[in-house]
């Protein structure tokens, strides 16, 4: 009999599609080399993820019809239909989820080894079961396959983390873990990590694109018929992207990634595609002995220490306002010029053309003779400025150090420069200047053309129509 009978497939490694016999490459994607021969066990037993898990989920077609979408929107509570999480930490989470958890999701948390992620999944744990606004127990479970549930309760208590609502469970086998979450039904279930999970009757080893992707699939599927929200750890590959197939970030709902430098203790939490709200907003962190803090001023991370306004040291150093998402930060931009050796220009954090250009602009429109100087720019603490709106905190950094004149503390600048060495409006103006105001800061120095609509308490504005005026008011 052929039942029993057990039959090789060979599978891509890089498409997941499988062949019968082996080619010197794969037809579907045009890779070489990435056919891998695996036993594909019994014939009966090779059936998709779909298939595996059709148990989990009964078909009840006849009560599955379709619904106006207005008798969706008037059954639902839209102000308590996201799960909130409380805190400051809790703040910069659902921050950038869009507002908060949403019920059914599907979150994948990727990024480089140690920088934090199942720290972060296991702080949101504990929140959601601590978060009892309901009345009802939350519980939680959290899987690991690359832990055991000792270490897990080790860490847990590193992190002082003491809620009694939140389940430890290890395993690789996701119809165990189903299986399991079905019994428990909790609040919401992190599985740490989807390489390290697989599907039986899936071909492919644990890691493979297929398997990732039949995993990632089933506890889709899970989430959506139960409403319960799953996190879901991704590796990441040398180049910085998630292990995996692209098809997995297509499958989840959220895609966020965490990145910091091994040298800095702070923790930055991005959103890569979110289909519940933004994905310019940004979660800023601080790695602590106690685990991750929220950070609820992120502008004293690039803003280095001030001593004293006569301290000759400060010259060189200018402070400006830049936008990611909906916060603005503050960041400080140094700059050194050396005269008397032959010219040349490093910039840290700062476009090159970026520089080149404010440089050249300074000589042409402000009169400047830096062409014998060697300059050096750096933003502090590793910021990479990407917008217009630091040009002027440039090019004032580039100012006061060829002049050796210090910038006043408490004055920050805000504008592009054109090519005219005219200021230029940016975007989100106003938010910039009360961030500042916020701050305590006492002057601002910003295009004219706005400066007569812009009206900030407590603080002087100053509208400059050009890089000589900047100069002149300033220096």
């Amino acid at each position: 009999s052929k039942k029993g009978k057990t039959r090789s497939v060979y599978v891509c490694q890089n498409c997941g599609n499988t062949k019968g016999q082996w080619w010197g490459y794969c037809k579907d994607c045009g890779e070489t080399g990435t056919l891998k021969l695996f036993s594909a066990g019994s014939v009966e037993k090779n059936v998709s993820g779909k298939n595996v898990i059709r148990s989990w989920f009964p078909n009840e077609i006849s009560e599955n019809k379709p619904v106006r979408i207005r008798d969706v929107c008037n059954r639902m509570d839209a102000v308590n239909w996201r799960i909130h999480l409380p805190g400051t930490f809790g703040d910069e989470v659902q921050r950038v989820l869009g507002g908060g958890l949403v019920p059914g999701s599907l979150v994948l948390v990727g990024g480089e080894p140690g920088v934090g992620k199942s720290t972060l999944l296991l702080q949101v744990a504990a929140l959601l079961s601590e978060e009892v606004s309901t009345g009802d127990p939350a519980k939680v479970l959290y899987v690991s396959g690359e832990e055991s549930i000792e270490q897990i309760a080790n860490r847990a208590d590193r992190l002082q983390i003491v809620t009694e609502e939140l389940f430890l469970y290890s395993s690789t086998d996701i119809e165990e873990i189903l299986q399991q979450a079905q019994v428990l039904s909790p609040k919401a279930i992190i599985v740490d990590s989807i390489q390290t999970v697989y599907l039986k009757g899936v071909s492919g080893v644990v890691g493979s694109t297929t398997q990732v992707k039949e995993c990632a699939t089933a506890l889709l599927r899970f989430a959506k018929k139960s409403c319960i929200p799953v996190f879901l750890v991704g590796h990441v590959t040398k180049s910085g992207d998630i292990a995996g197939p692209q098809v997995l970030e297509h499958i989840v709902d959220v895609v966020l990634y965490m990145e910091g430098e091994k040298s800095s203790s702070h923790r930055l939490l991005r959103a890569i595609k979110n289909r519940y709200g933004s994905t310019d907003e940004l979660g800023v962190f601080e790695m602590l002995q106690s685990g991750l803090q929220g950070v609820s001023n992120p502008s004293e991370m690039f803003l280095s220490e001030h001593h004293s306004t006569e301290s000759h040291y400060l010259a060189g150093r200018a402070v400006a306002v830049v936008m990611d998402g909906s916060r603005a930060f503050l960041i400080e931009i140094q700059a050194l010029c050396i005269v008397g050796t032959s010219g040349g220009r490093h910039v840290n954090g700062v476009s090159s053309s970026r520089a080149d250009m404010i440089i050249s602009v300074i000589m042409k429109q402000a009169g400047l003779k830096l062409q014998e100087n060697r300059i050096f720019i750096n933003v502090v603490s590793g910021f990479s400025l990407s917008e217009t709106g630091g040009d002027l905190a440039v090019a004032a950094a580039v100012c006061s150090s060829f002049l050796e004149s210090p910038i006043p503390k408490g004055v920050a600048f805000i504008a592009e420069i054109g090519l005219g060495g005219e200021l230029r409006m940016v975007p989100q103006l106003e938010r910039r200047v009360n961030t500042l105001s916020k701050l305590g800061y006492e002057k601002c120095v910003i295009p004219k053309s706005a400066a007569v609509k812009l009206q900030s308490q407590g603080m002087e504005i100053v509208g400059c129509k050009d890089l000589k005026e900047m100069i002149a008011a300033i220096f």
